[in-house]
């Protein structure tokens, strides 16, 4: 009997970043160090803390000057207004700014609490990292040099952790992508019972990024990798802006 089976690996010895870099060449490194086999299929989940410092995106708390709008913001949110201003530089529009939440529309489009600009692992006490300037870019450049130095043709994901405003706790979420299609779209098949589905789209993207997030962490930016291993899809060019539902469309604005 035949049984599905996903593996997932986290990818260890990473080497911790202090500023920009060649991200795609470290990580080709890192995966010839892990001694894993690689296939034509695999899935490679990237944190996006490693790319945002790889890329630069990282901003000196101490060198920031708020704006009144920041400082009327931090107060009414609790926040560091030096902090509500890097936020602000990230935000297309603000969405809630009360009971200590600043929750926006980044510029990518992402619906997320202080535009995915975190304190976190970012290499010091007054540093915070932004979200990648395009995530799909940054997977796309991941891919390439796979490719190149390793022959190996493998979707690559950039994950980041998220909330959502139905449900408590943060889960791994895909905010870049490349090689694959983020969805799966189901509409027009059939269950067991011979019902046809007509709304199921399953979004595959945030899946895998959300089981990758339980081998990497979310404290330890140690395992900032994870290689998974074992799903069936149509290698596509594919983009995380497919996730994104339209503004027309969000029922939870």
């Amino acid at each position: 009997m035949m049984h599905r089976r996903l593996e997932i690996w986290g990818i260890e010895g990473f080497p911790i970043l202090t500023g920009p870099c060649d991200l795609p060449r470290e990580i080709v490194a890192a995966l010839g160090r892990a001694r894993l086999p690689l296939d034509h299929g695999d899935v490679l989940v990237v944190t996006h803390k490693i790319v945002s410092k790889a890329e630069g995106r990282v901003v000196e708390l101490g060198e920031i000057e708020p704006s009144p709008q920041a400082r009327e913001l931090a107060a009414r949110t609790e926040k560091d207004a030096r902090l509500v201003e890097v936020i602000l530089g990230e935000t297309e529009e603000i969405l809630r700014a009360e009971r200590g939440h600043l929750i926006v529309e980044q510029r990518a489009g992402y619906i997320c609490a202080n535009a995915g600009v975190d304190r976190s692992n970012s290499g010091g006490l007054g540093r915070v990292a932004l979200l990648p300037e395009d995530p799909d870019r940054s997977a796309r450049e991941i891919r390439e040099r796979i490719r190149e130095d390793l022959g190996k043709e493998l979707a690559v994901l950039i994950s980041d952790t998220h909330g959502r405003p139905w449900r408590n706790g943060a889960i791994g979420l895909c905010i870049g992508l490349a090689g694959m299609e983020p969805l799966l779209d189901l509409r027009g098949n059939s269950d067991l019972f011979g019902y046809k589905m007509t709304s199921s789209i399953e979004c595959v993207a945030d899946e895998l990024a959300a089981a990758a997030t339980l081998v990497m962490g979310q404290c330890d930016e140690g395992i900032p990798l994870a290689l998974i291993k074992g799903l069936a899809f149509a290698p596509k060019t594919g983009s995380a802006r497919q996730i994104l539902r339209a503004k027309e469309k969000d029922l939870f604005r």
